[in-house]
């Protein structure tokens, strides 16, 4: 992970520029190409800026881009939504002077929103903007326990994901994983020099090849709901429904709540584990 944004500007900007086709953006593709996807002078054409100016931006040079040159070039590239609100992100932060480091106070779970995880119903945590998971109520735990007895800086969604056994408890898993470390590019650019996010990547770069290959592609998301499948050892299969919801105040933490269809399987098997949840309790 690098901590220059201007960096990051560049191996953004080249892994997409290397995807795109060129019959992609109505050009013919020509014989004898040796670069994968468009070349940069036809990208600096689409996009309407001289090719040693495009050159500049992919070499992490000391170029500011206009906020319409950054979108002459999502456009050009057929950004998504996502991607360009990540562009001008890492635009934004390559404009900005370097700062002298600074401290970066905890994430921190408020007491109402403790008050309110334990009495809903459904599971639900709180997660980090780095995906650490900050707190849960007791369903979530029984539904995804294999945090629940780690040290705090391992309690990490995505991490979860990456360990040896949790392709057996979540059969989705590897569309999971390629979609929080979407989410944790997204956040890592609006924090680059944050000390937890550059511990993370990291240690899961180092750990795991699956996310160092997921991590150079520079994919962005920002999911704010989705689905997950479930195989739980004591109930068995369960389809779950999450949405994520930011906390009032600063950004950062969000509560993530899983919810089903009333009535169905799902239903029942996640009211089955709420009772073995009662009955272990009570005869603890």
């Amino acid at each position: 992970m690098t901590d220059d944004p201007r960096r990051a500007l560049a191996d953004f900007l080249r892994t997409r520029r290397t995807r795109v086709r060129p019959q992609d953006v109505g050009l013919e593709p020509g014989p004898r190409r040796r670069v994968a996807g468009l070349r940069r002078e036809e990208l600096a054409l689409l996009a309407g800026v001289s090719t040693d100016y495009y050159q500049r931006m992919e070499q992490g040079r000391d170029v500011r881009p206009s906020e319409q040159v950054l979108d002459a070039i999502a456009r050009a590239l057929n950004f998504s939504a996502e991607e360009s609100r990540h562009l001008h992100s890492l635009a934004a932060a390559a404009r900005t002077p370097p700062r002298p480091a600074r401290s970066y106070p905890p994430e921190e779970v408020p007491a109402s929103t403790l008050r309110l995880l334990h009495t809903t119903t459904s599971p639900a945590l709180v997660v980090g903007r780095f995906l650490d998971v900050l707190a849960w109520n007791p369903l979530a735990g029984a539904l995804l326990g294999a945090f629940t007895d780690l040290p705090w800086v391992e309690r990490n969604l995505l991490a979860l994901l990456l360990g040896p056994e949790a392709d057996q408890a979540c059969p989705e898993r590897a569309a999971s994983v390629a979609e929080l470390t979407g989410m944790l590019r997204a956040q890592v650019a609006a924090e680059p020099g944050h000390p937890r996010a550059v511990e993370l990547v990291g240690e899961l770069a180092v750990r795991s090849d699956e996310f160092a290959t997921l991590w150079a592609r520079h994919d962005v998301q920002d999911t704010t709901r989705g689905r997950m499948r479930v195989c739980h050892r004591l109930v068995g299969e369960l389809n779950l429904d999450w949405d994520a919801y930011p906390m009032p105040g600063a950004s950062g933490p969000v509560l993530i709540v899983y919810t089903v269809e009333p009535g169905g399987p799902d239903d029942e098997r996640l009211q089955l584990l709420a009772g073995l949840l009662d009955t272990a309790g009570a005869g603890a």
